[in-house]
């Protein structure tokens, strides 16, 4: 049961890689955490994965605390915590998973349209690779809302477009999931986020090689 729950958190929050505007003040210190979370994601070994996104978790709540009326600090602490959960693994990776969750929610509710919708591709990535009951919250029916909300807001986005396909692939929907990762590779470029960019195409890319042969 780790190894599934860790298996299933490992690509959320996923992701998300939305560029944050060079604006000061909770523009700055939100980018700070998503440049961190980059490195660790992108550039750590496995094996010190847990203890810095722990370490960043922690970081997270006090921008959260500070901006507690902006959806953006909410937003990537729920990123972090969920990805702290997929290096954790186990139990203790579900009630993680559950703070991710409401977090991710407080910012739909804050403001639905902060960083194109990220809100709604993390939210529905949860969904569909945490467990369903009884163990978890997970179900296939909403995250696939979430993730069609999250395209029409952004729907040239690789993230977007990538989890889409990986929820297509898990539904066994492989033509499907091609189209949603060949958009995912056409998206383009963010010229101030290369190595997001340069590691979630690597992503995409391993998972177009795991599809049947048309």
């Amino acid at each position: 049961m780790n190894m599934r729950i860790k298996a299933m958190l490992a690509l959320t929050c996923a992701a998300l890689v939305v560029a944050v505007p060079a604006r000061a003040g909770v523009e700055d210190e939100v980018r700070a955490l998503q440049q961190e979370w980059e490195q660790i994601k992108y550039r750590k070994p496995a094996a010190e994965q847990e203890k810095s996104y722990q370490a960043l978790a922690a970081t997270a709540s006090g921008v959260r605390a500070k901006y507690s009326n902006r959806a953006e600090p909410e937003i990537w602490y729920g990123i972090i915590v969920a990805s702290y959960a997929g290096a954790k693994g186990g139990f203790g990776a579900l009630s993680l998973a559950k703070d991710a969750k409401a977090a991710l929610e407080h910012a739909l509710q804050l403001d639905p349209k902060a960083l194109s919708g990220s809100a709604y591709t993390s939210l529905g990535s949860l969904y569909y690779q945490v467990p369903g009951w009884p163990l978890g919250f997970g179900d296939d029916a909403k995250a696939r809302e979430l993730l069609d909300k999250a395209l029409a807001m952004n729907p040239k986005g690789i993230d977007p477009n990538y989890f889409l396909g990986d929820y297509l692939y898990r539904q066994r929907d492989y033509d499907g999931a091609r189209k949603a990762l060949e958009r995912a590779l056409q998206a383009p470029p963010r010229p101030d986020r290369p190595l997001a960019d340069e590691g979630r195409r690597a992503e995409i890319k391993e998972l177009l090689a795991k599809l049947p042969a048309q």
